[in-house]
């Protein structure tokens, strides 16, 4: 299963808050309901909610791509979360799209496309998806045979939530980075 955000469709998007407010909570309820739902169900609630969106730039389709994510069908997620980045997907979603995206494509057996996607990803901006972005290329570098930058990924993210000894788990993740490359 690809990494979509938990309860959060909806709670920290500035946009969601900014612009269709009533559509936003309605949105967030269904996600609420992920587990309690069959999966076509479930699928079938986020559809009918996409067709009534009232928001441009791919949020339609970025929900939609979620759904098939969020119940075991990376396949159906790929082409939708494509579409959306396409459109001019922005903020947040944006964001989550590329690493979602990028963990689909590494569950449909296409690891180095999401490699390349989640590098360009640590290029740009920084925010609180930042850890996101370098676990799930974590999995994927681990999954195209580069597990030593993997590791460095991995302990790099962990340390800004250590208690103690972050600076040292992050030098020590910044140098098996650093030591991969070529």
């Amino acid at each position: 299963m690809a990494i979509v955000g938990e309860g959060d469709e909806a709670a920290g998007d500035t946009e969601g808050r900014a612009m269709g407010r009533d559509w936003e909570t309605e949105l967030a309820e269904v996600w609420a309901q992920l587990d309690d739902l069959p999966p076509e169900t479930f699928r079938r609630r986020i559809d009918e909610l996409a067709a009534r969106c009232p928001h441009g730039g791919g949020v339609a389709d970025f929900e939609r791509a979620s759904a098939f994510d969020s119940t075991d069908c990376p396949e159906q997620a790929v082409a939708l979360y494509q579409q959306a980045l396409s459109a001019g997907l922005t903020g947040l979603r944006r964001r989550r799209a590329v690493i979602q995206l990028a963990s689909s494509l590494r569950n449909v057996g296409r690891a180095e496309e999401g490699v390349r996607l989640l590098e360009r990803e640590l290029e740009t901006h920084s925010d609180e998806l930042d850890d996101a972005v370098r676990a799930t290329l974590a999995l994927a570098l681990a999954d195209v045979g580069r597990s030593r930058e993997a590791v460095g990924h991995a302990v790099y993210a962990l340390s800004r939530h250590l208690p103690r000894y972050q600076r040292s788990m992050a030098a020590y993740g910044r140098e098996l980075i650093d030591s991969a490359r070529p």
